[in-house]
């Protein structure tokens, strides 16, 4: 036996072809799946979320080619803290289905709504007037249009087809939140996606209007606003970077998560009071 490897045990991994993965490999190949498979997302205890990525585990939660998808960690989150297993979770605007893909695995009954779905599991329904009985539902989570920056259908109720500076914007919505009010039962949870628009140098808070209409208008309660950041849009990338800094704007950042609850008891008059002054001497 040659000097060099004399009471040296030979290397067997470096005998096989480079493409034939060895043992210890496999093993770290199968722990990797199983980790996948296993995956679940962080418990949220700040208000700040921030997701590389759109979904987590083996199976897809919705579709991340859908235009709009909602991070199906922020609904993981939500059903963790507010639901339990065999609730009744429903999403008025489910789009590809994040929703109900998530509850359905975390053992939540779920009901999906969608005037345009992209799922075979959403119905085909206006969320405006939902089918469902009042006082029905442990938990609501709805992710709706911004305004109308994205074309989400060619259905012309489509409320993503109303600008964001346009009243009429928050009103229909304002019958979405009147709907999902309804159906809640009395201190349960909505939680409520939102962003805000800068269209053609003009920026319009939207998310603040909807939390206002929310609270002031149809009576929930608050809870917490969660900073969810924004990634993969279609502005993040080289040219609308290069863009925002040529002509002196922001991108969009983050999205509001509103979190709220169906007031207990007999609603709560939200109108706001007038002030009577008084003098002193």
């Amino acid at each position: 036996m040659p000097k060099e490897i004399k009471n040296k045990k030979i290397n067997q991994e470096r005998l096989l072809p480079l493409d034939l993965p060895t043992k210890k490999d496999s093993n770290k190949v199968s722990q990797k799946q199983e980790d996948i498979e296993d995956e679940k997302p962080p418990f949220e205890t700040t208000t700040l979320w921030d997701y590389p990525k759109q979904s987590y585990g083996k199976k897809p939660k919705g579709d991340n080619k859908f235009q709009g998808v909602t991070p199906a960690f922020i609904i993981w989150n939500m059903i963790q803290r507010y639901t339990k297993p065999g609730d009744l979770v429903v999403d008025p605007m489910a789009g590809s289905g994040t929703t109900v893909d998530v509850c359905e695995e975390e053992g939540r009954k779920v009901i999906g709504y969608d005037i345009n779905p992209q799922h075979p599991k959403v119905i085909k329904n206006d969320s405006r007037k939902i089918p469902l009985e009042d006082n029905s539902v442990d938990m609501v989570f709805i992710d709706s249009p911004y305004g109308d920056n994205v074309n989400y259908s060619d259905d012309p109720r489509d409320i993503g087809k109303i600008s964001a500076e346009d009243p009429k914007f928050y009103e229909e919505l304002e019958k979405v939140a009147r709907e999902i009010y309804r159906i809640l039962k009395p201190g349960k949870v909505i939680g409520w996606l939102i962003g805000d628009q800068w269209v053609k140098r003009k920026f319009t808070p939207v998310g603040f209007k909807i939390y206002e209409m929310l609270m002031d208008k149809v009576g929930f309660e608050p809870i917490d606003i969660i900073c969810v950041a924004r990634r993969n849009q279609s502005s993040n990338t080289r040219i609308w970077h290069y863009r925002a800094k040529k002509f002196n704007f922001f991108l969009r950042g983050f999205k509001y998560l509103i979190i709220a609850k169906k007031p207990e008891g007999k609603k709560v008059n939200r109108r706001p009071k007038k002030v009577q002054w008084r003098r002193y001497k």
